[in-house]
């Protein structure tokens, strides 16, 4: 059997904070411990956010920890083409269909059902695609897209599920108190509590769901390594790689590093990151500490 490979896959949209540490080092302890290859991968599809100093960043707090990993280094805007094939796949099994209405419109259509009783929301809480646009009249669809308006390629969920059929996976490891509920077995995946996802947007050929599963199998990962507020998205993941014809890695979740508020570290919030505590004169040794790691 080939020795595993793991992966740490950051965004560079915003500094590392204690909840990437953790992810990040306990990746590369599991390869270490277990003779495999430790991988890092920049997910940069959103070029608006992105940016390189928030790589170069990415790269020296990671160093900094006394983390390496095999080169070079995948970044998913690279690859885009290699995305688009998968997606057009997709549409050549009449599985995806274009949603041409703006977020506005989408939230006020969901205020209209929400007046009539709880609209039903998705494992992250929020509404799901009411699917309107997947019964237009195809001459109308045609036509808008012939106008080029802009639009999100989305899931058909229902015929999705049809072709995949029943889907699972059996975590290799959970962290204790991380998972939501049965992950010790075998879990059934339930990808239509996320309705009809959007796969690609009409300016950008992918999304986190495509480029994810598609680098995976590219790079060979064999284990994923990931936030319990992932758990239910690897539903997702599984009908895509059946979808698709990719191989499935063996998943893991952990527990996430919380602030004092008991809310999820995020860099939308500004949640302090590692450059700020390297620059307050922590040590990695403190880092390890302050995200229950034992010493390197």
């Amino acid at each position: 059997m080939p020795p595993p490979v793991y992966r740490f896959a950051p965004s560079p949209n915003g500094y590392l904070h204690l909840g990437h540490a953790y992810s990040a080092l306990l990746n590369f302890d599991m390869a270490r411990q277990s003779g495999g290859t430790f991988l890092l991968r920049m997910e940069d599809i959103d070029t608006s956010r992105c940016r390189p100093e928030f790589e170069q960043a990415i790269c020296e707090d990671l160093a900094w920890l006394g983390i390496s990993w095999q080169l070079p280094v995948r970044r998913q805007s690279e690859h885009l083409e290699v995305y688009r094939a998968a997606v057009e796949r997709l549409t050549v099994d009449e599985l995806v269909y274009p949603a041409f209405e703006s977020r506005s419109e989408i939230a006020q259509m969901i205020a209209a059902r929400d007046e009539l009783g709880p609209w039903p929301r998705d494992p992250d809480g929020m509404p799901l695609y009411p699917g309107t646009a997947r019964d237009e009249d195809p001459a109308e669809r045609d036509q808008k897209l012939r106008e080029g308006l802009p639009y999100a390629l989305r899931l058909d969920m229902d015929a999705a599920r049809r072709q995949a059929e029943q889907i699972s996976w059996r975590p290799f490891w959970t962290e204790e108190g991380s998972g939501p509920g049965g992950e010790t077995g075998r879990v059934t995946a339930r990808p239509q509590a996320w309705g009809d996802v959007i796969v690609a947007r009409k300016d950008t050929p992918t999304s986190y769901h495509i480029s994810v599963v598609i680098d995976d199998a590219l790079q060979e990962v064999t284990h994923v390594v990931r936030g319990r507020d992932l758990f239910w998205a690897t539903s997702v993941h599984r009908l895509l790689q059946d979808l698709l014809e990719l191989p499935t890695p063996r998943y893991g979740h952990h527990g996430l590093i919380l602030d004092e508020a008991g809310e999820k570290l995020s860099k939308s919030t500004q949640s302090t990151s590692l450059r700020q505590l390297r620059e307050a004169g922590e040590t990695p040794e403190d880092i390890r500490r302050r995200v229950g790691l034992s010493p390197a």
